[in-house]
């Protein structure tokens, strides 16, 4: 890997790992289209430590707060009904799905996963998903003629089964295409969930995955199953950190204000083109993904 590639894949982790639109995928597509080899899962999952960097930092008082509390609510009972102790268990409880699901689906995650048609799909379906839950979320918000506004649930009303549902869609990510934050998102969405409440959870959430993954697969990192070095995956994760600290603050502005349909129109739009591309056979479904892996 170049450092220029390493530079457009950082910028492209960056831009669109906090989007419902993929980062995962937009990383492979962007290699695909400009002929570079594919940078595989582990190279995916390394720079996505960067972005998460940016998350640590954005929610770092909430994040402090939520740990130093559930740590000593281990030891203090009274400290056990704190939002925030309960916040710290369900970040927990949120996040073994796709930790099970993860490691379970590890090789099809890095081997037929990564095909150009499932991620098209991927794409369209959770756009189409996330289309669904906005406009329910819009409709709860604005109320009706003949209905009063459906009061939408904050944080604090998050139990455990809603928590484990958050993670069953989060699971969701392990597609490419389905997008991390877009599906959890949609999960919140679909659970009654404020935008901002789904979005700042979904992020809480991708924490854990995300960190755990990406040190996972460091290993991975120089060796047979992808061509990105360590200079060139450390510039890159620098790289999406950076980009990533600037599109969370404009997101969570976004997320208080605006419909997610801006989003849901672009994936329907991207997923429908790759599919028309395969079948013309300017694409090949799995392009690049011997280089990988």
């Amino acid at each position: 890997m170049t450092w220029f590639e390493a530079l457009v894949l950082g910028i492209v982790q960056g831009l669109t790992e906090f989007l419902p639109i993929s980062s995962s995928a937009h990383i492979r597509l962007t290699a695909v289209v400009a002929g570079w080899e594919d940078p595989g899962a582990a190279f995916t999952a390394v720079t996505q430590i960067g972005t998460e960097v940016a998350i640590l930092i954005y929610f770092r008082k909430d994040i402090w707060a939520i740990v130093t509390t559930w740590t000593r609510s281990l030891v203090d009972r009274s400290l056990r009904g704190d939002p925030n102790a309960r916040m710290g268990w369900l970040v927990i409880v949120g996040s073994v799905p796709i930790a099970v699901l993860g490691i379970l689906l590890k090789d099809t995650v890095e081997g037929p996963f990564r095909d150009l048609r499932l991620i098209a799909v991927g794409f369209i379906v959770l756009g189409i998903a996330l289309g669904i839950a906005d406009r329910m979320a819009t409709q709860a918000e604005r109320g009706g003629r003949h209905r009063a506004r459906a009061p939408l649930k904050d944080l604090d009303q998050l139990s455990v089964r809603d928590g484990v549902f958050f993670g069953l869609w989060q699971a969701l990510a392990l597609i490419p295409g389905a997008s991390r934050s877009g599906a959890t998102i949609t999960g919140g969405l679909f659970l009654g969930y404020t935008r901002e409440a789904a979005a700042r959870y979904a992020f809480l959430l991708a924490i854990p995955a995300v960190m755990g993954s990406g040190f996972y697969e460091l290993r991975e990192i120089g060796g047979d199953t992808g061509h990105a070095g360590w200079g060139a995956t450390v510039f890159a994760t620098l790289v999406s950190f950076a980009i990533g600290w600037a599109v969370i603050a404009w997101f969570m502005r976004w997320v208080s204000t605006r419909s997610f349909m801006p989003f849901v129109w672009y994936r329907i739009v991207v997923g429908v083109a790759i599919l028309v591309l395969v079948w013309a056979g300017v694409l090949e479904p799995l392009a690049g993904a011997e280089f990988g892996g």
